[in-house]
C-alpha cells in the first residue's frame, strides 16, 4: 500500500477500538505494518489509549469521524501531529478539537455519505471495521452499524477488521465475507454502551404532547436521548406502530415486547424494524442479535425521502438547539461553535411531510440548563439552519404544541411564543411586535 502522500486518508467504521490484538490474520492482500488512510466511523465506537503507539508515530493521518463514543484519544492535543479529524458529525469528544483547528467539520446529510465514499469524492485508503466472527459460510456481520460502513468497506483500498464475539449479528446489508477483509484482528472487548437517560418532568410532559400527535398505525422515526425515550414511554397505549428510522435505542424494544410496535401497516418492509444503526445498552444489542425482524440497511436507502414517504403516517420526531420565531431550526451549532452535525433530520422531516398523513415534529425543552430560552427572536450569529421554516409542521415544548404548517410568519411567532417558557414570553412578544407590528 502506498503511504508516501501529504495527507493519508483513514476510514474507520463499525465499532473499531484499539485493543491489544490476540491474533492477526491476512486472508489476502499485501501486508501493512501500520494501516494508514482516511477513516469513517460511526456510533458505538471508542478509541481507548495507545493511539500513538498503534499508529507507530505516523503523521498526516486523516480520520473521517462520523460520531464516536468514548474519551476521544484520537482528537487529543497530544496526538495532533499524528491525527487530523475530519468530522461528518461532531460528537462531544471532538468538539474542542474542531474548535481549536485540530479538526474540520463537513456539513452533509448522512444519507449522502455513502455516495461520497463510493464516488471517490472522499477517497478512503483504509476502512477499519468491527465485525462478528464469520458464520459457516464465511460471512461476518457489521453488527450495530451498517449506515455508511457498508460503503466505506466497498470503497476503501484496504479493509482491516476487528473480529469480536461480543458484536451482535444483525440482519440486512451488513454481511461481509472474509475474502473481502485484508487484515483481521481477533479481540474480545465489550461493545460500548449508552445507558438509558433519566426522564424528568419536562421530558415526560414533552413526550405526552408528542404522543398525542401520533396516530395508531403510524411509522415512527426518532433517535436516542431523554425526549425520544419519553415519547416512546407515552406511546404504550397506541397500537400497530411501525419503525423506519436512521437509528433506534432501547425504548423501541420496550414497545416491541409490549406488542405496540408491530409494523403491520408499513408499506415498505412490513413487520420489520428498519434502521441503519443502533446504539444503547447490551439489552438492545442482544435483541438485535440474529433477529430477522430487525433490518440494518445502508443509510442511503434508509434515509431516502422517496423511501420514507412510502410508509403511511410517518411521524418524524427530532430535536433542536434553538428555534426562531419564524420556525427556523438550528440543530447542529451554538452560534459559530460546532456542536453536532446535520445527520438525517432533514431527510425524515421532509419524508414525513410527503407521507400520507405524515407529521414532521421538532421537540425541545423551552429553556437551556442555564435558563435561556430556546425559542429566540433571531438565531445566534453564525448559527446554521438544519431544517428550514418551510419544512417544520409542529414545534413541541413542555408548554404545548405549536402548529406551524400553513401559518404566516406573524401567526408562527404568536404560536411559538405560546409554547415558550413563561419567563421569556414578554421579551419574545416585544421582539415579535417590533418585527410584525400587527401581532
Amino acid at each position: 500500500m502506498e503511504v508516501g502522500r501529504d495527507r493519508l486518508q483513514f476510514g474507520i467504521a463499525s465499532g473499531w477500538c484499539l485493543a491489544e490484538p490476540d491474533l492477526v490474520e491476512r486472508p489476502h492482500g499485501q501486508a501493512v505494518d501500520h494501516p494508514r488512510g482516511r477513516y469513517e466511523r460511526r456510533h458505538t465506537r471508542q478509541l481507548p489509549g495507545r493511539v500513538r503507539q498503534w499508529v507507530g508515530g505516523a503523521a498526516g493521518v486523516e480520520l473521517v469521524d462520523g460520531g464516536v463514543l468514548g474519551i476521544g484519544q484520537h482528537a487529543a492535543p497530544e496526538v495532533a501531529g499524528s491525527f487530523h479529524v475530519n468530522a461528518l458529525f461532531v460528537g462531544k469528544n471532538v468538539r474542542d478539537a474542531v474548535a481549536r483547528g485540530q479538526g474540520d467539520y463537513v456539513p452533509i446529510f448522512l444519507s449522502e455519505v455513502p455516495a461520497l465514499f463510493r464516488s471517490g469524492a472522499m477517497p478512503l485508503d483504509v476502512a477499519l471495521v468491527q465485525v462478528t466472527p464469520p458464520d459457516k459460510h464465511g460471512f461476518c456481520s457489521l453488527g450495530t452499524s451498517v449506515d455508511a460502513t457498508r460503503a466505506a468497506v466497498e470503497a476503501a483500498r484496504l479493509v482491516v477488521a476487528q473480529v469480536n464475539p461480543n458484536m451482535p449479528r444483525s440482519h440486512g446489508d451488513g454481511l461481509l465475507h472474509v475474502n473481502d477483509i485484508d487484515l483481521a484482528v481477533a479481540v474480545d472487548a465489550p461493545i460500548p454502551e449508552v445507558p438509558r437517560p433519566r426522564l424528568g418532568e419536562v421530558e415526560r410532559t414533552i413526550g405526552t404532547y408528542v404522543a398525542s400527535l401520533v396516530e395508531d398505525g403510524a411509522t415512527l422515526q426518532l433517535g436516542i436521548g431523554a425526549i425520544p425515550d419519553a415519547v416512546l414511554a407515552a406511546l404504550a397505549g397506541h397500537a400497530r406502530l411501525g419503525v423506519h428510522t436512521e437509528m433506534f435505542s432501547d425504548g423501541v424494544v420496550d414497545l416491541i415486547e409490549r406488542g405496540v410496535i408491530t409494523g403491520e401497516q408499513k408499506r415498505t418492509h412490513p413487520g420489520k424494524v428498519v434502521a441503519s444503526f443502533v446504539m444503547g445498552t447490551r439489552r438492545l444489542y442482544d435483541f438485535v442479535d440474529d433477529n430477522p425482524s430487525v433490518l440494518l440497511l445502508d443509510v442511503a436507502y434508509v434515509n431516502d425521502t422517496a423511501v420514507i414517504r412510502r410508509n403511511p403516517k410517518v411521524t418524524a420526531i427530532n430535536s433542536a438547539l434553538e428555534v426562531d420565531l419564524t420556525g427556523q431550526v438550528v440543530a447542529d451549532s451554538l452560534g459559530t461553535y460546532q456542536y453536532s452535525g446535520v445527520g438525517g433530520q432533514m431527510d425524515f422531516i421532509r419524508g414525513a411531510a410527503l407521507s400520507e398523513r405524515g407529521k414532521p415534529i421538532i421537540a425541545l425543552p423551552s429553556t437551556t440548563r442555564r435558563g435561556e430560552s430556546r425559542i429566540v427572536p433571531v438565531l445566534k450569529p453564525g448559527a446554521g439552519v438544519v431544517t428550514t421554516r418551510a419544512h417544520v409542521h409542529y414545534v413541541v415544548t413542555e408548554y404545548g404544541v405549536a402548529a406551524l404548517h400553513g401559518r404566516s410568519l406573524r401567526q408562527r411567532a404568536k404560536a411559538l411564543i405560546e409554547v415558550a417558557h413563561p419567563e421569556h414570553r414578554e421579551a419574545l412578544a416585544r421582539a415579535a411586535a417590533e418585527r410584525f407590528p400587527r401581532l
